[in-house]
């Protein structure tokens, strides 16, 4: 274990400072699916089915930020700063064209897309009218999240948080005047909702723009530097940044999956998977951010050499992320019936949240310890390829067929269907446990400087 202050003070400054990014990110969620929840139950399926759209390219834009987030920290632990710019101006490249792509698929094909997630057609059209207008912060959504998180790893994490603040409060303010029509604005129900996170997401990038035009002088970030970056950078970036992109993309494909299975399952089914999975977003916060921040401080012990105290990093940080996840478990279990006081949803649809809620409270103990080992410790050592493969066996070859014969050949009840999508969270602990004491999994992706 790990003694020194220094050590616990940093890992505690970066996680709660990750922890609240994600908690106002996800709170511009919570406030879209409480205020469409009180207006209407197909409204908020509806937004529910078209977040797992966005939940998949935010997938995507992990995969193509983690890259630079990887060789970026190990070049911040050398001290050089000029590849950081270089690593930053590829990802933007990447993420933009994904994020194209999704937007044009999303433009022509809204419907169809939403069939293959439900047959409910009440639902499909409540969502075609929020995809029609949400993809178009696809763009804006990519690149302000790629410069943001490719900021951590020189250690600017503030102005996360700003802009997820400054996004909430106006998206609350914007969504309950255009859902209900309040204040002389016009009722537009679901529509409502994505023009608010139209505008807000419009904010959003004009904050980052503004912040490292004025404010950020490590960098020196300007858009020359990242439209005419140095292309031999593209090579080693690929390398890094296609493993986490190929193992983000496909879990997000999977968890569109997961929501297509309970949502031929009934709309009862849809609500309550929607709401179980935003309080979990809500209250692992900070089960996320710890994951993030050891991935950051990994990089930087590496890239500074000192590879001597990644050991006893390690056991230290297995200790920090059970104890994390043990609290954010009895969190999830304690607030279900609060929570649920909220919404303005049928018997059916809270008792089945109240049963999604409780298996999540357990599976989360598993999450807070092998996605933080994986995703945190291990990618961040340099070794983006491990996850990639274990997620390709454990989602594609056990966790769906699995759930989707109990659900349609044994038509399983939706709890047992609900933890057969989830218990992977408790079995991936094994592997990446045995992954992790191996220790074969630090990895330098930087190159060595020349004269």
């Amino acid at each position: 274990m790990i003694h020194e202050k220094s050590f616990y003070k940093t890992f505690a400054l970066l996680t709660l400072s990750l922890a609240l990014q994600n908690l106002l990110t996800y709170g511009v969620n919570l406030a879209d699916n409480l205020m469409l929840g009180a207006y209407s139950e197909t409204a908020l399926s509806g937004s529910a089915l078209c977040n797992q759209i966005q939940f998949f390219l935010q997938m995507l834009v992990v995969g193509a930020s983690e890259g630079a987030v990887v060789m970026g920290t190990q070049y911040y632990g050398k001290g050089r700063f000029e590849p950081i710019i270089h690593t930053i101006g590829t990802a933007v490249r990447f993420g933009g064209g994904i994020a194209a792509i999704m937007f044009l698929l999303i433009f022509f094909f809204p419907g169809q897309i939403l069939g293959l997630l439900t047959n409910d057609t009440s639902v499909i059209a409540e969502g075609v009218k929020y995809l029609q207008i949400i993809c178009f912060t696809y763009l804006m959504f990519t690149v302000t999240n790629i410069l943001t998180a490719s900021l951590r790893a020189v250690g600017i994490v503030k102005i996360g948080y700003i802009i997820s603040a400054s996004t909430l409060c106006l998206n609350i303010i914007l969504n309950s005047c255009l859902i209900y029509g309040n204040f002389g604005f016009p009722e537009l129900g679901i529509r409502g909702a994505a023009v608010a996170t139209l505008c807000s997401r419009t904010v959003e990038l004009l904050i980052v723009i503004w912040y490292l035009k004025y404010k950020e002088h490590s960098l020196n970030l300007t858009l020359k530097k990242l439209v005419f970056i140095d292309r031999s950078y593209i090579g080693d970036y690929k390398k890094t940044a296609l493993p986490v992109l190929t193992s983000q993309a496909q879990w997000g494909l999977a968890q569109m999956v997961q929501t297509g299975v309970l949502g031929h399952m009934g709309a009862f089914a849809i609500a309550a998977n929607s709401i179980a999975t935003i309080v979990f977003q809500i209250i692992t916060v900070v089960v996320y951010g710890s994951a993030s921040a050891s991935g950051i401080m990994i990089g930087w012990t590496i890239g500074g050499g000192k590879e001597k105290n990644i050991r006893p990093m390690v056991k230290t940080l297995e200790i920090l992320f059970l104890s994390i996840g043990i609290v954010s478990g009895l969190a999830i279990y304690m607030i279900r019936e609060p929570v649920l006081a909220l919404y303005e949803i049928s018997p059916q649809a809270k008792t089945l949240a109240m049963q999604f809620m409780a298996v999540l409270s357990v599976t989360t103990i598993g999450t807070a310890y092998q996605m933080s080992c994986d995703n945190g410790i291990i990618r961040g050592g340099g070794n983006t390829s491990f996850s990639m493969k274990m997620n390709l066996i454990s989602m594609w070859l056990i966790l769906l067929p699995v759930s989707i014969f109990a659900a349609f050949v044994l038509h399983l009840p939706p709890i047992i269907v609900f933890f057969l999508l989830k218990w992977d969270q408790l079995y991936k602990a094994v592997p990446v446990f045995i992954r992790l004491h191996r220790w074969k999994w630090i990895t330098k992706v930087t190159r060595e400087e020349t004269a």
